[in-house]
């Protein structure tokens, strides 16, 4: 089970995110946790990819790897010092891209946890259109952009990564 693992790492870079960007975190020094996430994710996908048995299991890889790909063009503009509108035109094309992942997994939910991952989706998919906003058109959502990352940082993944890891050993 690979869940926790990537949710962990996730939650760790989105919280970290949300704190970067309310400026108190450095530029260059929120690279390393945005590389390690994306390798982190990277690699959980290859695993996944190299075990997928259908065309769910691949869809679930490429859910993933958008995540990935975030967290690295995240990394790449701090290291070049790009303004982030490429990356929020990318965040428009993964907001867009996850809807409908949030609409099936919520329509066939089962259990409290696939109700809670539908709802996650859908989290992700407003925190990537805030992105896109706030980097692509450049509107001023700066500060609730920072709010919402942390917060879906600890609620989304975090907590989900610990809830998985411990929750269910009693």
């Amino acid at each position: 089970m690979l869940l926790p693992l990537s949710l962990l790492f996730v939650g760790a870079v989105l919280v970290l995110n949300g704190l970067w960007m309310s400026g108190r975190i450095d530029d260059r020094e929120i690279v390393l946790i945005n590389g390690a996430t994306a390798a982190i994710t990277a690699a959980v996908a290859t695993v996944s990819l190299v075990r997928a048995e259908n065309v769910e299991d691949v869809r679930a890889v490429a859910m993933t790897l958008l995540f990935s790909v975030t967290y690295l063009w995240v990394a790449f503009n701090r290291v070049s010092g790009s303004d982030g509108r490429g990356l929020g035109w990318f965040s428009l094309f993964v907001a867009l891209s996850v809807l409908p992942e949030a609409i099936r997994t919520l329509s066939t939910a089962s259990s409290v946890m696939e109700t809670w991952l539908g709802l996650c989706w859908l989290a992700w998919a407003g925190l990537w259109f805030l992105y896109f906003l706030t980097l692509a058109m450049q509107r001023s959502f700066r500060k609730q952009t920072a709010l919402a990352t942390l917060l879906s940082g600890v609620l989304t993944a975090w907590l989900p990564a610990l809830f998985l890891m411990y929750g269910s050993q009693t």
